[in-house]
């Protein structure tokens, strides 16, 4: 089924989907494989569902890259992940995309080569607004760490991601029941839906599925 078919038969679609492509570990390892390898076999993944979304006029993406807490994990590990969303930004930026890396660019953690793209670009025709998190935490985010009391009454205006807007559909690969601290303020409202199936497995039906869920949901935004 193409793209394109589902939005002539009327679909109802988010304006943004918040992307959390989990279970880059566990792939390998019943694979037989180290850890780390599964990270280099979700690239090819996050490409494809770039361009299903484009197809389908979705406006948004955030892909979740790496998280502060993540640069916890065994250094080999850190490195594969860390090169894998440098590729996958380098990728996107040959699409035709509106690019924003997002993450604590202060931080040793950030790699150097992503610096460039921490002020949104405009790539080809542009259209699709892609946001990349990388080295995101949601503490870092919120400004809470130097925050004065006084401040967080007013927290909105001090978030660092105020450039990305409210998210209608997270889509959550590998099984797990959790946001991982993934944009709280623009996922408020964000209908959940999970896949038990691994990043690297990937298939367009992923995508079909979660957008035919979404039509089930009532979306009031709370009124």
């Amino acid at each position: 089924m193409l793209a394109s078919t589902i939005v002539a038969v009327g679909t109802r679609l988010p304006e943004h989907i918040g992307i959390i492509p989990d279970g880059n570990r566990r792939w390998s390892e019943v694979r037989g494989m180290p850890k780390e390898k599964g990270y280099e076999h979700g690239i090819e993944s996050g490409l494809a569902l770039f361009k299903l979304c484009r197809q389908a006029g979705i406006k948004e993406i955030t892909y979740y890259g790496f998280t502060t807490d993540n640069t916890k994990r065994p250094a080999e590990q850190k490195r594969a992940f860390t090169k894998a969303c440098i590729h996958a930004v380098k990728i996107l930026s040959t699409e035709d995309a509106s690019l924003l890396v997002l993450g604590n660019s202060d931080s040793p953690s950030f790699p150097k080569e992503l610096l460039p793209f921490t002020k949104r670009t405009t790539f080809g025709k542009g259209g699709t607004k892609v946001n990349f998190l990388v080295n995101y935490g949601w503490e870092w985010d919120l400004n809470l760490l130097k925050m004065a009391d006084s401040a967080r009454k007013n927290i909105i205006n001090h978030i660092k991601s105020a450039e990305v807007s409210r998210i209608d559909l997270i889509i959550r690969w590998g099984g797990r029941r959790r946001l991982s601290g993934f944009l709280p303020v623009q996922s408020m409202y964000a209908d959940f839906y999970v896949l038990d199936d691994y990043w690297p497995d990937f298939k367009p039906d992923h995508f079909f599925q979660a957008l035919h869920w979404y039509q089930e949901q009532d979306v009031t935004l709370g009124g």
